[in-house]
C-alpha cells in the first residue's frame, strides 16, 4: 500500500480515500494513474500540465456531468495547485481494442451514438451565427500557422480559406460537445461510458462527428450508419456540407500539431484529410 508520496495524484487520493495502491495500466497516458483502495474500489487520478485544460475539464465534470450520469466517471476531488482531478474509474475495455469489422466495434458505435445524442439533446441551443463565426476564426488561425510553417501551398491555403468562409456564413445549432469523441475515449463493458472531458465546451453540434468521420467512417461507412442510428437522426445535406468544412479544421490542426510535436502519424493524417477536401 502507498500511503504518502511526492506525487500530487497520490497525495490527493490519500487525503480523500486513505491508503491506495497503484494499479499499473499501460493503456493510460503518463499523466493519468489508476488507483485501488484497500477495500477494492478503483479510481483514476489525472494531473494536467495546462491550467486551461484543467479548468475546462473541472468545469465539464461539475456542470455537464449530470447529463452523462451512468456513462461517465464522477468527480471525487481536486487540487487546484497541482491541477489534479480524482475520478471514479468505470469498468470496461477501450472501444478501439475491438477488432475492425467486428460486431463489437459496430455495437460500440451504436451505443456511442445513443449516449452522445442524449447528451446533445440535453444541452442543445437553437441555430445562430456566433458558433460559425468563432469556428471560422479558429480555422483561420490554423491556416495562418500552417502557411507560416510552409506546411501548405497556395492552392491548399485557398481551399482551407474557402471552408473558413463557409463556416463564417453558416447558421448552425450548438450543443455542449466532447470534441474528442472517438473510440479511444469510449469504455465498453456492462455499460457504455465516455471519458476525457478536457476539450469539452459548447460548439457546433455536428462537429462532434468530425473525428469519427475523418478517422473512422470514411473507411467503414457501416460504423457511421450504426452511430447515427443510435444517435436518433441522420445527417441533413446541410450538415454533411458542414462536416466537410469541419474536416478542414481537422486537417489544418493535424498538420500544425504534427509539425510542432514531430508526430509523423498526425502530420500524415492531416495531409490525408486535406487531400479529401473539395
Amino acid at each position: 500500500m502507498i500511503a504518502i508520496s511526492d506525487d500530487p495524484r497520490i497525495q490527493l487520493a490519500f487525503s480523500l480515500l486513505g491508503a491506495v495502491e497503484i494499479a499499473p495500466d499501460p493503456s493510460l497516458p503518463p499523466r493519468v494513474v489508476r488507483l485501488v483502495t484497500g477495500d477494492g474500489r478503483h479510481f483514476v487520478a489525472k494531473q494536467h500540465a495546462d491550467q486551461g485544460r484543467y479548468a475546462g475539464e473541472l468545469h465539464a465534470y461539475r456542470t455537464w456531468g449530470t447529463h452523462l450520469a451512468g456513462h461517465a466517471p464522477k468527480l471525487v476531488g481536486r487540487d487546484d495547485v497541482s491541477r489534479t482531478l480524482l475520478l471514479t474509474s468505470l469498468a470496461g475495455d477501450r472501444a478501439d481494442t475491438a477488432a475492425p469489422g467486428s460486431l463489437e466495434e459496430e455495437l460500440a458505435h451504436h451505443e456511442a451514438g445513443y449516449v452522445l445524442g442524449t447528451f446533445h439533446r440535453a444541452t442543445s441551443m437553437p441555430q445562430g451565427g456566433a458558433v460559425g463565426a468563432a469556428l471560422a476564426e479558429r480555422l483561420q488561425s490554423w491556416i495562418d500557422q500552417a502557411a507560416h510553417a510552409d506546411l501548405i501551398d497556395t492552392a491548399e491555403r485557398n481551399l482551407l480559406k474557402q471552408h473558413a468562409a463557409v463556416l463564417g456564413s453558416s447558421l448552425m445549432d450548438s450543443a455542449v460537445c466532447h470534441l474528442d469523441y472517438q473510440p479511444r475515449n469510449w469504455l465498453v463493458g456492462d455499460a457504455f461510458a465516455v471519458c476525457d472531458f478536457e476539450h469539452m465546451r459548447r460548439d457546433a453540434r455536428v462537429r462532434d462527428f468530425a473525428r469519427l468521420e475523418f478517422r473512422r467512417w470514411q473507411a467503414a461507412p457501416h460504423l457511421r450508419t450504426a452511430f447515427l442510428d443510435g444517435y436518433g437522426r441522420p445527417l441533413t445535406d446541410t450538415e454533411r456540407r458542414l462536416l466537410e468544412s469541419f474536416g478542414a479544421i481537422e486537417a489544418a490542426t493535424a498538420l500544425v500539431k504534427g509539425h510542432k510535436e514531430k508526430d509523423l502519424a498526425l502530420s500524415a493524417h492531416g495531409r490525408n484529410v486535406l487531400s479529401r477536401l473539395t
